[in-house]
Order: structure tokens, then C-alpha cells, then sequence
């Protein structure tokens, strides 16, 4: 029997994929990263075992091409990085995680990974919320992570920077500036599970697949948890995705082609006039939200990427992902509040400066098609029957509020290159692109 078609194997190959991809933080927090490698080294082993079973479903030639050719210029980066070593490494925990990706696409309908996706959420929601409460009712204190991270304070800082801690102690403190970080040990990550959290739960309820007080409850528990996180990008990134839910449910309550067509148009035009214009009154919006224009300092680390890119424009420096803080040049390149940083804080930047030009068209053009495939597949009437056209169902809202989520993301914060992000990323390239059908489950 195939691996994937085991139910007992096939639901708990679910949940841990999307545990490892959504919560990794908080394993490298507790268990180390010795222990959350390993775990993701396996579930990739399991992931290569499952395409290979299933490889008369798929092919390289029907992956969307942006995608074939992304892993291919990171890849052959290899040839002119300056940091071989690390790019070696950044390329395996890529490969890691899109090979885990294409799995799920392949294995899974869009009813099994909504389904996965929520209660997987539900876990780290709730296990983020008893884990703020016993910290601000029994511990009383900061707590540091149990294992070391490669975020390292600058020698000399006279005190542990706030940007180490797992958890600040600031559940009470909510109401004054305070933000809970979670098991995830970072309060924007936190928020944004919460906003997938909102929108997984609200399409369950819509489709009647959970019942409709077990989704209040959790879609105010995921609320709150957004609202304990105080994220600026992240309520920015909230209103974005609900302003797009009300346009569509618009679009398709029109009776017909024609008038949908024309209410699509109008609605992508309101959406570009609200986003110049979100972009000039940038300073009064996150003036609004307790930041500011520069989101807090990111200005300066953009400033630092942009020089380091200009000297490279091209090609880039070479693939790394995520930054790794013992290579040059990213070895105390950027420092905020004594903790040497990861990353650029903006996606495309960081593409720039990784991959280069060249790099920032070809993964603009992935997530571009798919974002245009999401758009058509909650847009236009769904049709199992040649000439007949079906009802609407919520389930497609699913892949284009998740990616004008991320998108939104991918401006402050470099995710979109690493781990659940990118997993998303592409299981939504390459699901909109097939066919969704139902594996046997026994």
C-alpha cells in the first residue's frame, strides 16, 4: 500500500508537515534545531517517497514554469556565491520545504489542507495563548528560548536584548503597548497565523464544515490573538484580505458574465487607486497603528540591503534564504536593538540582493500566476459539466486570501522566502494550475 493512501499515515503526514512548516520557530525554541532538522529531514524523506509513489499524477512540465525556473536560478547560484557554504545550506532547507509543498499539492484537495491548515492553527493559537498566560501567572518573567539561536546579541550590549526572548511577559500589558509573542516566540509570526486562522475558520464555517459556534469561537479566539499581537503589518494585511472578501462575494452575486466582468474591473481599479493612495498617507496609517512610516527602523536596514544589492544587480550575492549570521556578508551587516538580524524585511529586497534582478523577475512572475489563477478561481463559476456552470462555493475563496495575505506580507517582512510562507506560496502555484481531485483514502 503507498504511503499517502494509509489513512492513519495520511492525516498524521498532514498535520506534522504543517506543524513543522507553521510552528517551526517554536520547535527550534524548545526541542533545538538539532531536533526540528531532523523531524523536517524525515518528513522531506516522506514527502520524496510520496511523489515518487504518485509520480504518474505529476510532472516537471506541468509545474508552473515561474516556479521550475525560480528553483533552478537558486539553485545554480551555487556557481557564483560568495558564501558557497551557507547557500549550500539555504538551499537544502529550501529544497526541504518545497519538496514538502509539492506533496501536499499532490496528495491533498483544497477541503483536506483547509481542514489540516485550521487545525493546525488552532493548535499554535491555542497553545500560544495558555503558554502567554502560565508565563504572566506562574513564571512572572521574560523567558529566553532553551536552546541557542543564531539571532546573537552584539558583544558588549549590557543587557539581553527584548528581540531574544520567547516570551516578554507582556499578556497584562496589551492594553499599554505590550504584544504577546507566543510559542512562536515573535509577535508579527504570531499575528499572521492568527489572520490565516481568521480566514481558515470563517471559509469552514461558510462551507458548513464545522459547525457554526465552534467557528464564532474560534474566529474570536484567533481575533484576539491578533489583537493581543498589536501588528501593524498584520492589521494592514487584515483589512487588505477582508476588502478583497467583500469584493468578491460583490463580483459574484452578479447575475451575469458581463456584469461580474465589469464589477472585477472596477474593483481592481478601486484596488490600485486605495493602494497609491494607502502608500501616500503611509505615515497617518501606521502613525494610526503605533508605527512609524519606516515601520519602525526598516528604513535603515533597506537602505543597507539596497547598498550591498548595487553591488552585485545582476545575479545577486548567491541563494541563502534566510540570513545566516556567521557568513559574510551578513555577519553583523544589520543590528536593531543589539540582536544581529536575519533577514531584510522586505521579500524583494532581499531577492535583489540574494538573486538579483533577475532573481526579483522570476519570483515576481511565480507569485504573480498565481496570484492571477487564485483571482480566476474564486471569480469565475466553477463548470464539472461542459455548456453548465455550478454554485459558488467559499472553498476558492481560500487560495486568494491567503496570497493577497502574503503578498501584503512580503513588504515588511522576508517570510515569503522560507518555510511556511513559501510552502504556501507554492502548494497555491501549483494546485490552481491542476486539476483538484480526491485521493483515495483507504
Amino acid at each position: 500500500m503507498r504511503l499517502i493512501e494509509h489513512p492513519r499515515a495520511r492525516a498524521w503526514y498532514l498535520a506534522l508537515s504543517l506543524l513543522i512548516l507553521f510552528g517551526g520557530d517554536a520547535w527550534r525554541y524548545s526541542v533545538g534545531w538539532v531536533g526540528w532538522g531532523v523531524a523536517a529531514v524525515a518528513l522531506a524523506a516522506a514527502s520524496v517517497v510520496i511523489l515518487v509513489q504518485s509520480r504518474n499524477r505529476w510532472s516537471i512540465g506541468g509545474l508552473p514554469y515561474p516556479f521550475v525556473a525560480f528553483m533552478a536560478l537558486a539553485t545554480v547560484s551555487l556557481a557564483w556565491s560568495q558564501y558557497p557554504a551557507a547557500s549550500a545550506l539555504g538551499l537544502l532547507t529550501t529544497w526541504l520545504t518545497v519538496l514538502g509543498a509539492l506533496a501536499l499539492a499532490m496528495s491533498f484537495t483544497w477541503q483536506e489542507l483547509l481542514n489540516g491548515l485550521a487545525r493546525v492553527l488552532r493548535i499554535l493559537i491555542a497553545v500560544s495563548l495558555v503558554f502567554e498566560l502560565v508565563v504572566a501567572t506562574i513564571v512572572r518573567g521574560p523567558i529566553l528560548p532553551w536552546t541557542t539561536q543564531p539571532e546573537v546579541a552584539v558583544p558588549g550590549y549590557d543587557t539581553i536584548p527584548k528581540m531574544l526572548y520567547w516570551s516578554r511577559n507582556e499578556l497584562f500589558e496589551t492594553f499599554d503597548d505590550g504584544r504577546i509573542q507566543g510559542i512562536v516566540g515573535n509577535a508579527n509570526h504570531l499575528g499572521f497565523l492568527a489572520l490565516l486562522g481568521v480566514i481558515a475558520f470563517s471559509i469552514q464555517w461558510a462551507t458548513g464544515s464545522i459547525s457554526r459556534r465552534w467557528s464564532i469561537t474560534w474566529i474570536a479566539l484567533a481575533t484576539l490573538t491578533l489583537f493581543f499581537t498589536r501588528s501593524a503589518t498584520v492589521t494592514v494585511a487584515l483589512a487588505a484580505v477582508a476588502l478583497t472578501a467583500v469584493g468578491l462575494l460583490v463580483i459574484r452575486n452578479r447575475r451575469t458574465e458581463r456584469a461580474r466582468r465589469w464589477s472585477a474591473v472596477g474593483f481592481v481599479a478601486l484596488a490600485g487607486a486605495g493602494i497609491a493612495i494607502g502608500f501616500a498617507l503611509r505615515g497617518t496609517i501606521f502613525g494610526l497603528l503605533g508605527k512609524s512610516s519606516d515601520l519602525t527602523g526598516r528604513a535603515d536596514i533597506w537602505q543597507t540591503v539596497i547598498g550591498l544589492a548595487e553591488q552585485r544587480p545582476a545575479f545577486g550575492w548567491g541563494w541563502i534564504s534566510f540570513w545566516m549570521p556567521w557568513a559574510e556578508p551578513f555577519k553583523g551587516l544589520v543590528i536593531r536593538n543589539g540582536v544581529v538580524q536575519v533577514q531584510a524585511h522586505d521579500t524583494w529586497l532581499d531577492l535583489w540582493l540574494q538573486l538579483g534582478i533577475v532573481g526579483v523577475v522570476v519570483f515576481g512572475a511565480l507569485v504573480a500566476s498565481a496570484l492571477l489563477r487564485a483571482w480566476l478561481a474564486a471569480v469565475d463559476r466553477p463548470r464539472t459539466v461542459p455548456g453548465a456552470t455550478d454554485s459558488y462555493s467559499a472553498l476558492t475563496l481560500l487560495p486568494i486570501l491567503v496570497m493577497v495575505a502574503l503578498i501584503v506580507q512580503s513588504i515588511p517582512e522576508s517570510r515569503l522566502l522560507g518555510e511556511y510562507a513559501l510552502a504556501m506560496l507554492v502548494i497555491i502555484a501549483v494546485k490552481t494550475k491542476r486539476p483538484d481531485w480526491m485521493v483515495r483514502t483507504s
